[in-house]
């Protein structure tokens, strides 16, 4: 209901049909509560550049903790007519009230008349409101009032056991929360970071040298609280607000925890390349906050004298690629404990790669290949393809096969490796040994061939093993 229809006298809850039976060419429209719940998500958004604690209380309800904020804004009731003024310029009517609690600020904001409630005042706020500042049921609010409890003061004075007996614990688990008895934590809608640095502006800014020039400024001095903690970044956030009410956030993620603020700026300017037109300025940002979502210990690393660390550069080189591309698409193939040819490798964030943090040791995991092992392609198909292959003999190398309708002579052969398999990593319900061949054919193909199965013990005549194809040397 809007504030034309409450002029007329009417009220929310009131039946459609008393409503057009006193204003009979009244506008209806049915409600959508999905784009009411989206409009309260984009509000508590934009209200992140008061606090970062921000909670949403449904339907039509923001709780914001702002404790150590409002100092920022010259105090709690310059930030509140300042969240008013700027909501009523976008086309929003909006009450506000500052308490000690969220049940004496949410009985206020919606029944009271003053907006901020001083400190230690909270039980005198509370006291003279309706009992429907609880935040209770409208049932329960209409019980007690037909029993003569009209404000909150007629049910704090008389004996709780009875309104426990008839209500339940929750009516005074309400009371306690309004007057402060009992503490009533907030869920805010974004994680909260370790450690944020913001910048606001008198003129809004819309340059992106100017954006990326404050965003190593706001680095830092976020540098400078997690060189205290001892700690680096491996997620950073920048919240780019806009002086028309939009709000876009950007996320980096790390390889490495990370501190320097000339990196962190080339990794965002990365991003922000990616994103080109998303990302449009508007009129201008007239706040940016730089936050540091997720943290890790960064101890001092010794640099040496003999050049670029190639761990440093290749982590450097993971973090710009994954501003531009995405952290979940750049991936690196970890060796496994394993000697079956599809299981020796796993597809593995490249961020979270082990050889990349400064902290391994010098004994860490070797991922390059030993020069006295078996040679493997360096591309398997997956899975192996099925081949037509003749040998000698059954145990023997091949002499040719068919792969894809074409025949392959083969002048040389080189196996065979045996490769038991693992009983526990098969799913078919059995676990045949291979013979592996290194196969070159006549025009120049040089191919690596597996034999499934023993002639005589796992394949008993006259049944033959089968052939597949399982890689190709370059």
């Amino acid at each position: 209901m809007n504030d034309a229809a409450a002029r007329l006298r009417l009220r929310c809850g009131m039946p459609l049909a008393d409503a057009r039976a006193m204003y009979p060419s009244l506008p209806v429209f049915d409600a959508d509560i999905e784009a009411d719940r989206r409009l309260l998500e984009t509000i508590a958004d934009w209200c992140d550049r008061y606090t970062p604690l921000i909670g949403r209380d449904p339907p039509d309800g923001l709780v914001l903790d702002i404790t150590g904020c409002a100092h920022l804004f010259g105090g709690e009731a310059r930030l509140a007519r300042d969240l008013v003024g700027r909501l009523s310029r976008g086309g929003f009517h909006a009450r506000i009230a500052v308490a000690d609690t969220v049940g004496c600020a949410w009985g206020v904001a919606r029944y009271g008349e003053q907006k901020i409630v001083p400190r230690g005042e909270t039980e005198a706020a509370v006291l003279p409101l309706p009992i429907a500042a609880l935040r209770i049921e409208a049932g329960i609010a209409a019980d007690l009032k037909t029993a003569g409890l009209v404000r909150v003061a007629d049910l704090a004075a008389r004996p709780r056991a009875p309104f426990a007996a008839r209500f339940g614990e929750s009516l005074l688990h309400r009371l306690d929360q309004a007057l402060g008895r009992v503490d009533e934590p907030i869920t805010p809608c974004l994680p909260v970071p370790s450690a944020t640095a913001e910048q606001r502006f008198a003129e809004p800014v819309g340059r992106e040298a100017d954006v990326l020039g404050t965003v190593e400024q706001l680095a830092q001095r976020l540098a400078e609280i997690l060189e205290r903690r001892g700690e680096g970044g491996r997620l950073f956030q920048v919240a780019l607000f806009r002086t028309d009410g939009a709000v876009h956030r950007l996320e980096i993620g790390t390889g490495a925890p990370l501190r320097d603020a000339s990196r962190v700026r080339k990794l965002f300017e990365e991003r922000l390349a990616a994103l080109g037109d998303a990302c449009d300025p508007g009129f201008g940002y007239d706040m940016v906050r730089l936050a540091a979502l997720v943290t890790e210990r960064c101890d001092p690393v010794q640099t040496g004298l003999a050049g670029s660390d190639h761990a440093e550069d290749l982590a450097h080189l993971i973090d710009r690629l994954g501003a531009r591309f995405g952290l979940r698409h750049i991936v690196r193939l970890a060796p496994q404990e394993t000697h079956v040819p599809e299981n020796a490798v796993a597809v593995v964030p490249a961020h979270a790669a082990p050889s990349l943090s400064p902290r391994v040791d010098k004994d860490a995991e070797n991922l390059e290949q030993d020069s006295l092992s078996a040679t493997r392609p360096l591309r398997l198909f997956e899975p192996p393809e099925p081949v037509e292959a003749t040998a000698e003999v059954p145990d023997g190398p091949p002499v040719q096969f068919s792969w894809r309708r074409m025949k392959h002579r083969i002048v040389q052969a080189e196996g065979p490796e045996r490769i038991a398999m693992e009983w526990w990593r098969d799913d078919r319900g059995h676990a045949l040994t291979r013979d592996y061949f290194r196969v070159e054919s006549s025009d120049g193909m040089r191919a690596w061939l597996y034999r499934e199965g023993l002639y005589g013990r796992e394949i008993e005549p006259p049944a033959l093993p089968r052939w597949f194809l399982h890689g190709l040397f370059a």
